[in-house]
């Protein structure tokens, strides 16, 4: 063989395997973008879908609700991300009705019908419920009736022995009293308001107030409620005659760069190893069967009206807080 001939060969050779490298170098791995409105729930979900599906590969963008549905609405004509989910459901409805979702309906789904968004652009994956810590031993030391629903709350017995978060700085204390003021209206939290000792700024300040027996009664969000309870705190929970609540799900981006990938997490999500993995985290889950709260045994509270929580937040300030 000719010098020249090997010369070729290995020519040859070294453009094969620059080939193979370049090939190797711009190839990607599947994967899938989500934008998160809550980071603690999203990392348990994330680190198990990825049990079941080590071939791809999460990234994702955490923030809260308002900022994240801000966010993909404005990349709507170029979308950054394959999925937006933990976000409540007036995002879920903006996202909607801002053309962000497009529908897709999840394989083998295990959602409850009433956690479907019945034109499919989203599912709810559990809902957050709000109920009272009741102390046992101060309602005895005050000689105070066990309240049984939350019209119960504005008899003058339990004058400042009330406290729940305020809406002006908690998203619990917002649900809580924009669903009062939907069921019963602005006189009932008004009278509600004489028997209030504080609003907190947190969501758990007014179970906190109430495990410690500073007040009888404290308004807050079920994780909150068993956790009060389970810590050895001489307390009931107690859920009213309806319940108010904070639903939250997610949907598939319109356009998005990884339709596939998003499916197959969407439905990850719909599944009960999803369900079981909420059911630790979570009230309550849209997948029957999991979770500390059973659906069955209360009653949620669908809004009659749509809120504005930045003007609900403004009545509230005038209104009650005489601000």
């Amino acid at each position: 063989m000719s010098t020249r001939s090997i010369s070729n060969i290995a020519r040859i050779a070294v453009l094969a395997a620059t080939a193979v490298t370049l090939a190797s170098g711009t190839s990607h791995a599947a994967e899938v973008v989500i934008y998160n409105a809550s980071d603690s729930v999203n990392s348990a979900l994330v680190s198990a879908f990825n049990e079941k599906h080590p071939d791809i590969e999460v990234k994702f963008v955490s923030g809260s609700t308002g900022p994240i549905a801000e966010r993909a609405i404005a990349e709507k004509a170029k979308p950054q991300a394959d999925v937006i989910y933990l976000v409540n459901n007036f995002a879920l409805e903006q996202l909607k009705q801002a053309g962000v979702f497009e529908p897709y309906e999840p394989k083998d789904s295990k959602i409850a019908p009433e956690f479907r968004d019945p034109d499919g652009f989203y599912n709810k994956y559990f809902a957050t419920t709000m109920c009272m810590v009741v102390n046992k031993e101060r309602l005895e030391q005050k000689g105070l009736p066990m309240p049984t629903t939350w019209e119960d709350l504005i008899k003058p017995v339990y004058s400042k022995e009330i406290a729940l978060p305020s809406p002006l700085k908690s998203g619990t204390g917002g649900a809580i009293l924009s669903t009062f003021v939907d069921a019963f209206g602005w006189p009932f939290v008004e009278n509600l308001n004489e028997n209030v000792y504080q609003y907190s700024d947190g969501g758990s300040g007014g179970a906190a107030m109430a495990g410690a027996g500073e007040v009888s009664i404290g308004l807050t969000f079920d994780t909150t409620c068993f956790q009060t309870k389970s810590s050895g705190k001489p307390v009931e929970i107690v859920y009213g005659r309806i319940t108010p609540n904070v639903t939250e799900g997610g949907g598939l981006v319109a356009g998005g760069r990884n339709p596939t990938e998003a499916k197959i997490f969407l439905d990850f999500m719909a599944s009960n190893d999803a369900a079981e993995v909420l059911g630790k985290v979570v009230g309550a889950t849209a997948a029957p069967g999991y979770g500390l709260v059973d659906l069955k045994d209360i009653t949620l509270w669908e809004m009659r009206r749509p809120v504005d929580m930045s003007a609900f937040k403004r009545d509230f300030a005038t209104r009650i807080l005489k601000q």
